[in-house]
């Protein structure tokens, strides 16, 4: 018994060694030498830069507040907004009286900006994860005027910036028309500073 014992211990550690080297190194390994070789800026994070200093990644919302940026999505981490460490929505249901009223909150505070236009969902509503980089075509043009105001630059030399960094639907057909914020906040950086 002692020795059929032993035999399966001895098995079960070889079993453990192995498939830990299988998995916990050589998988890990393979995964990553062909994530940087295939996709190498996705593999390091989809860093931007500015002047040779990482601005953030393209794949997660930052808090923009001035009136010289295009604002993201409202975030619904804490203790503050795009908390990476906290990426989670607020878990409320739609029918939950307090996200309907924080959103008529978000809208009400909008409309002051551009009365009479109508407030895109995706700025008065927080996204899943609270770390979404991406608004609507029509979020990013309804803040044109206050961008191109607060920077003094003619409306339409804006509104072309965001043309051109507006993305269609992947694979032309899958999800909807989007505008990477940071991307866009780094080239009317870009703008501003080529005037």
């Amino acid at each position: 018994m002692v020795t059929r014992f032993g035999k399966e211990l001895k098995t079960s550690c070889l079993m453990f060694f192995w498939l830990s080297l299988l998995t916990g190194i050589a998988y890990p390994l393979a995964v990553t030498a062909l994530g940087n070789s295939l996709f190498p800026q996705q593999a390091r994070g989809s860093l931007l830069e500015r002047q040779g200093v990482v601005a953030g990644s393209a794949l997660v919302g930052q808090p923009f507040t001035s009136e010289r940026y295009f604002h993201g999505r409202p975030s619904a981490t804490s203790p503050f907004p795009y908390n990476a460490a906290a990426s989670s929505g607020s878990n409320l249901a739609p029918s939950n009286p307090d996200l309907r009223a924080a959103a008529k909150e978000r809208a009400a505070a909008l409309a002051k900006d551009n009365p009479g236009a109508p407030v895109p969902m995706d700025l008065a509503t927080t996204a899943a994860s609270g770390l979404d980089p991406d608004i609507s075509p029509q979020a990013a043009a309804r803040q044109i005027a206050r961008v191109a105001g607060a920077r003094r630059l003619p409306a339409q030399s804006v509104a072309d910036l965001v043309a051109r960094h507006t993305a269609g639907r992947l694979w032309g057909f899958w999800g909807e028309p989007r505008v990477n914020v940071l991307r866009l906040n780094l080239a009317l950086d870009g703008l501003t500073a080529a005037q």
